[in-house]
């Protein structure tokens, strides 16, 4: 049996540009794309943590170190510059690989860039508490 395991994420990132002319996709700073270990054309999923909406798209490459998050196409509606989202991608993974899994989990700060030190994610509950 395989299942779908999340692989990893880019975390409250802030939106940079929406592009409603665009065909498609969302466009990532390329030092984003590879922290995360998203590949260009990667399904993505896209959880918009200020307006409630999800998505999913594919990921373009964006200039590195730029902090670019442009949406694009008809998900332009849906995401705007400022509005926080979390960029997620699953894997489909073999029973004997989930011993070990454990997805990658980039920690952003308001300008898209890479919060050192971060690397795990904090459950909900546990999370008021420590």
């Amino acid at each position: 049996m395989r299942r779908i395991l999340f692989k990893s994420k880019i975390h409250r990132a802030t939106v940079t540009q929406a592009d409603l002319d665009y065909e498609g996709s969302v466009t990532i700073d390329r030092d984003l794309l590879r922290a995360a270990d998203i590949l260009p054309y990667e399904k993505v999923a896209v959880w918009n943590v200020t307006r409630g909406t999800r998505l999913e798209t594919y990921a373009l490459e964006g200039p590195s170190g730029s902090g670019v998050i442009c949406i694009n196409g008809a998900a332009a509606h849906l995401n705007q510059p400022g509005d926080l989202v979390i960029l997620a991608t699953f894997a489909e993974v073999e029973e004997a690989e989930l011993a070990g899994w454990k997805p990658t989990v980039v920690f952003v700060d308001g300008k898209n860039r890479i919060v050192p030190g971060l690397h795990e994610e904090i459950p909900g509950p546990q999370r008021r508490s420590a």
